[in-house]
């Protein structure tokens, strides 16, 4: 059997507070939320399975409360977190061998490493535990909503009924989604490991993807009456930053800049009755300059390899829009440019809408309502809310009252957020006055 010593007796330690229980419970809650997921990863790639190192990270934790008041808190407390987890597995796993013969789990306790004898982590090699997991989580062998599910639970930890609730899903419903995305991966024997150079362009666009979903479904909920979830973004923004660390691509540059500069309008997206504004009438003394700067740095350097893609030139459209000191003196023509450069790169009716809109605030917006009826025609994007809003916008300001109305009340089937629709009834009853 690989390792034999003992987590238990690190010789760097720091005493914990003499003030009892409660100082001792602080400190290891701190550490759980400092220190937690890294714990989590790096004992599902040693025991290979992802309850046994759900469980042996929570004996780990349990083990923390009982010993560090006494003994101090490790100087590498992830470490001793990790190998206390890994002997807690080793344990659970001889006291089955007491129903069967240990031989049936000898095999499964040799291939656990000896997490001492494991090198250090070095994040330029693309080996990082956090990394595998990732990767693992957003793996084209789960369905979408597992993806999204599985990466929200093991990577973000988030509770199965947070994660339910953010996406309008019964919790039971969700929890069964998690385990059979788990039992996929054992069953299919989905390595937990980063995807080679070969494959990881294609993986590396599966990883964002969900990244982004998260990101949205925080910034604008697609259902409900909150007109973000914050803490959905915030763990989106979190991702990227750390799959930035730890992978240091253009296109990952790209979406964490595109995030951080839809994040940077947040505290401008509601007025103080806390009903949506829309990007026109947002005060914009209220963005976020901090966040920005940053996302504009990372749009400049992801354009600036040359090896940028979708997410990169989106981000570049909203540093155009971070830009402008008012909605008027936003740059429309090099939008448009913008979407032409992106719908060449990645075809799609949505795309082809917002360009459409884009062409409409530099060209006119008859122009503009020409190609997005031409769209419509299509049928693409009959149900897309977005399409009909855009659509009825422009009848407005072009003073076709009733093919405006026509359109909001179309908005209004198709629309799932209340602050949404609470928007469009009060743009609704302004074409009445």
């Amino acid at each position: 059997m690989s390792g034999s010593s003992s987590p238990f007796a690190a010789p760097d330690v720091q005493p914990l507070p003499h003030d009892g229980d409660a100082a001792a419970a602080a400190t290891v809650e701190a550490v759980y939320r400092a220190e937690s997921r890294r714990v989590l990863a790096t004992l599902i790639r040693l025991l290979g399975d992802f309850d046994l190192a759900e469980e042996a990270l929570h004996e780990a934790f349990r083990a923390a409360l009982e010993q560090w008041p006494r003994d101090g808190v490790p100087e590498n407390a992830r470490a001793w977190l990790v190998s206390a987890g890994r002997f807690k597995a080793i344990d659970g796993i001889r006291r089955q061998a007491r129903f069967r013969p240990l031989d049936d789990f000898a095999e499964q306790i040799e291939a656990i490493p000896d997490e001492s004898a494991d090198r250090a982590f070095d994040d330029d090699t693309l080996e990082d535990d956090r990394l595998r997991l990732i990767f693992t989580c957003c793996h084209p062998a789960l369905s979408s909503d597992a993806q999204v599910a599985l990466t929200l639970r093991e990577v973000c930890g988030l509770a199965t009924e947070d994660i339910a609730r953010a996406f309008l899903a019964a919790a039971p419903t969700l929890a069964q989604r998690i385990v059979r995305a788990k039992n996929k991966i054992r069953d299919a024997r989905i390595p937990y490991q980063v995807p080679g150079r070969e494959e990881l362009p294609q993986r590396l666009e599966n990883v964002l993807r969900v990244i982004y979903l998260v990101f949205n479904e925080g910034y604008s909920p697609a259902a409900g009456e909150a007109v973000t979830r914050h803490d959905l973004s915030g763990e989106a923004i979190r991702l990227a930053r750390l799959l930035l660390e730890l992978l240091p691509e253009p296109e990952v540059m790209g979406l964490l800049g595109l995030m951080l500069l839809h994040e940077s309008r947040r505290a401008a997206r509601t007025n103080a009755a806390g009903e949506l504004v829309v990007l026109e009438d947002q005060d914009r003394t209220h963005w976020d300059r901090t966040l920005i700067a940053e996302g504009t740095a990372l749009v400049e350097r992801a354009l600036s390899s040359r090896r940028f893609g979708p997410y990169s030139l989106q981000a570049a459209i909203s540093a155009i829009h971070a830009e402008a000191p008012r909605a008027q003196d936003t740059d429309w023509p090099q939008i448009v440019a913008l979407y032409e450069m992106l719908l060449r790169m990645q075809p799609s009716p949505v795309v082809e809408l917002n360009r459409a809109v884009a062409i409409a605030m530099s060209q006119g917006h008859e122009t503009g309502l020409a190609l997005i009826d031409g769209i419509l025609q299509r049928g693409e994007l009959a149900d897309y809310y977005l399409a009909h809003a855009a659509r009825a916008d422009l009848c407005r300001r072009l003073g076709r009252h009733a093919e405006a109305r026509a359109s909001y009340l179309r908005v209004l089937e198709l629309v799932r957020q209340e602050p949404e629709r609470r928007y469009i009834e009060r743009r609704l009853a302004s074409l009445s006055l």
